[in-house]
């Protein structure tokens, strides 16, 4: 997706990822529509599904490439890319790139000051990624594009840099120390005076101010030169004034007037460790996302020739047959095929329960083996993993933006120029009215280095970084901070009952045949209707036949009639299984039937031949261990329980019972479930759990949906909360940990807040030192992060 010069004329080249190609006739296509426009040069590549455009006429733009193609019935789908951001320091530098990028045709960015990351999509064709990486240079940035395989250069990168600060640190204070000892006024000795010489003071604070203090400067004139203001301005601002003067009153020989060499250099300093305090506190934030990670092996076994050979997990393809010993990691994801064991799944679900794995059961990369042997099959290695999916999703979430961020992001927006108008109103009253300029100086660079717009710009993400990666240790995936600050609001939770309330393996557990109808030929008919349907009550009833050693009868013309049941043709006579409801409907009867196995919590089948009803077969689907539970958990935490299903009333309130809700919704069809879901609206934010994939469109319909226990790749991008235990407490935990990250944003933005309103005035009516403002300012970030921090102490409560 990169447009580039190819040659020393003005032709342009554009690679366009274009959709909707079947067949070469529609690359064919592609390249006439094109053709027609005048300067357009096209080929396009049905294999690569791209399309590759020169521009040479300055009339035809790449909207009218975009245009064109569109209108010829494909499309060009939008890009993707993860940027690290080298060069930020404070809120302020994140919303400057935000709005460069934004302005840009066809690009949508979120910055992330706590991630140093940018989520950047773009339309290709008005944008690409070298544009986009320019623009952020041009604002006086870096960007470098992160991916999976950039992870550890970029940690070393990041590791380097910490290094190279530690050591100026170090050096910064060891020639700021002795100045310190001229502060005798900060520590109430009630004076200033020169315990060193003031030659040799300018020698202790000149590389601090100008080497060490370089970051500042360069950052602020980045800042300026792209016509905004952010920490750095502040920060070189206020340190340049303290000692510049002092410059003056020591080159100038004026003896009775103090020097502030020891502010300038004290506050460089101290902002210097806070910043260093921040880096590791920030590192932390991320200890989820290095720790998943680092827990997929580099090696897999494979069996050649009858011997077990050790490959790099990267050589593994998907079909790739491989073992996994004893006490070994599961290198990829894959299937069993041979042998049995018990592997610990507690770094996806959090359950440290070995859980038996046999044939045909699936196994997940980074899993941990018991005691067997195993003999699997590849089914997703590399970037298809359950886990790297998992790695993705909280990525993703941490680096998005939760609504609750939109205020600090408009204070910050206009924090610095406020901040710098009220320094120089400060500097202008203490000067007019006190007649002094030195107190007035000192008042006005308390006022630049007290104020703190980092602290705004972490409150959120931080505590964001640290509620997302708690959740994926115990099996909770947020899509984005978005469904994490809404999950906290969930008032009303819709629950599918099959497979969240139930296990979702229903059993037959009755057979009622009608009068002179024999059990072996009621389930013969039952078996012949259900044997080519996958339905989990079809499961159940030709289980129950194959157990009992019933063989199904071949009925032909077999139907589905969606929602209600089956219909056939046997001998000439019309046959039938699905609901009470549809059988009494299809016999022309009236009367409910099964009214006795429904409420024993039986779902019930009827199966009709012609005029007469056959029997009647109950299937039971056993509740989870459980459940009940978390109902009375969620119920607790306020949050009204309603269960969707498409059982009969008698049925569903048997199930309703035997988990202490009160509201249930019966007879609801797949179909209906969406607006069942939509009827709630009225009574709260209304969340839905289901299984990710049969309820999507009630899922889509909540405010906030739950995928609870699918276990598959698919599953993690089904809904905005996947839960990868099989068990609806995921829902209640959830929920609680959206709560408790909350807690700690809206903690964060009040001492955020809090410091700035009190802290400003303060300085501005003299009661700080600029040195004691210059520390403040640098623990105030050290603080919302180390705050942020104590989330990791949440831990899911177990039943």
């Amino acid at each position: 997706m990169n447009s580039e010069d190819i040659s020393s004329s003005d032709k342009r080249r554009l690679e366009l990822p274009v959709a909707g190609m079947t067949c070469a006739a529609c690359a064919t296509r592609i390249e006439k529509v094109l053709h027609r426009l005048p300067g357009v040069e096209a080929e396009v590549n049905l294999a690569a599904e791209r399309a590759v455009v020169r521009l040479s006429d300055a009339a035809v733009s790449g909207e009218k490439v975009l245009e064109t193609i569109t209108r010829a019935g494909f499309s060009v789908p939008r890009g993707e890319m993860q940027l690290s951001i080298v060069g930020m320091t404070c809120a302020a530098c994140a919303t400057r790139i935000e709005k460069v990028l934004n302005r840009m045709a066809g690009v949508e960015a979120q910055v992330n000051l706590a991630t140093e990351r940018a989520l950047v999509r773009y339309q290709p064709g008005l944008a690409d990624k070298s544009d986009i990486i320019d623009a952020i240079r041009k604002a006086g940035y870096d960007a470098i594009e992160s991916g999976q395989a950039d992870r550890e250069a970029e940690k070393a990168r990041k590791e380097a840099a910490y290094r190279q600060e530690l050591r100026r640190f170090w050096i910064a204070a060891a020639l700021t120390l002795p100045l310190l000892a001229q502060m005798p006024a900060m520590l109430g000795g009630g004076g200033h005076h020169d315990l060193l010489p003031r030659w040799l003071q300018l020698l202790l604070a000149t590389p601090v101010q100008f080497w060490i203090g370089a970051r500042f400067y360069r950052g602020a004139w980045s800042a300026l030169r792209g016509g905004t203001a952010n920490m750095d301005v502040l920060v070189a601002l206020g340190t340049s004034i303290a000692y510049l003067f002092s410059l003056v009153v020591t080159l100038g020989g004026f003896e009775g007037q103090y020097v502030y060499f020891e502010a300038s250099a004290s506050i460089i300093t101290l902002i210097l460790m806070g910043k260093l305090l921040e880096a590791r506190a920030k590192a932390r934030t991320s200890a989820a996302i290095e720790a998943l990670v680092s827990l997929q092996p580099a090696i897999a076994r494979v069996e050649r020739n009858g011997e077990l050979v050790e490959v790099p997990v990267e050589s593994l393809r998907q079909g790739d047959a491989f073992v996994i010993r004893s006490g070994d990691k599961v290198p990829v994801d894959g299937v069993v095929e041979r042998g049995e064991s018990a592997i610990d799944e507690a770094m996806l679900t959090g359950e440290s329960v070995p859980v038996s794995k046999r044939v045909g059961d699936k196994v997940f990369a980074a899993t941990l083996n018991g005691a067997g042997v195993l003999y699997c099959r590849a089914t997703g290695v590399g970037s298809e993993t359950l886990l790297a999916g998992i790695v993705r999703m909280v990525e993703a979430a941490q680096g998005s933006k939760a609504p609750v961020q939109r205020l600090a992001d408009k204070v910050s927006a206009v924090f610095v120029p406020v901040v710098v108008s009220i320094a120089v109103l400060t500097l202008v009253l203490w000067w007019w009215l006190g007649g002094s300029f030195t107190p007035a100086m000192v008042n006005a660079v308390a006022v630049l280095v007290i104020a703190c717009p980092c602290a705004l710009g972490l409150a959120t993400p931080t505590a964001i970084m640290v509620g997302t990666g708690q959740g994926a240790r115990v099996g909770i995936l947020v899509r984005n901070a978005e469904a994490l600050e809404l999950a906290e609001k969930v008032s009303v939770l819709a629950v599918d009952k099959t497979g969240t309330l139930t296990e979702g393996r229903p059993v037959l557990t009755d057979v009622c045949p009608s009068e002179g109808v024999g059990e072996e030929q009621l389930l013969a008919l039952a078996a012949g209707l259900e044997k080519g349907s996958a339905h989990p009550i079809a499961s159940a009833i030709t289980g129950g036949a194959s157990a009992r050693e019933i063989r199904a009868i071949d009925i032909d013309d077999v139907q589905a009639v969606a929602g209600k049941g089956i219909v056939g043709t046997l001998d000439g006579d019309r046959v039938a299984l699905g609901s009470p409801a549809f059988i009494c409907e299809t016999l022309g009867v009236a009367g409910p039937l099964g009214a006795e196995l429904a409420e024993k919590a039986r779902t019930v089948v009827a199966v009709s031949r012609g005029s007469m009803l056959v029997g009647l077969l109950g299937v039971a689907d056993r509740l989870r261990p459980g459940a009940r539970e978390a109902v009375e958990r969620l119920k607790g935490a306020g949050v009204r329980v309603v269960m969707l299903t498409g059982d009969n009333a008698l049925t569903a309130a048997a199930i309703a019972r035997e988990c202490g809700i009160e509201d249930y919704r019966a007879g609801v069809l797949p179909a209906d479930k969406a607006e069942a879901v939509r009827t709630l609206a009225g009574e709260g934010l209304v969340g839905m759990a289901g299984d990710g994939i049969n309820d999507a469109p009630a899922l889509a319909a909540a405010d906030v949906s739950f995928a609870i226990g699918t276990g598959a790749d698919a599953a993690v991008e089904a809904a905005d909360v996947t839960l990868v235990r099989n068990d609806l407490t995921g829902v209640y935990d959830a929920i609680e940990l959206s709560r408790a990250t909350l807690r700690k944003i809206r903690q964060n933005l009040f001492f955020a807040f809090i410091y700035n309103v009190l802290g400003i005035p303060l300085a501005a009516f003299g009661f700080l030192n600029p040195v004691v403002a210059g520390a403040a300012m640098a623990m105030s970030s050290v603080s919302v992060v180390t705050n942020s921090l104590l989330l990791r102490r949440w831990h899911r409560r177990r039943l």
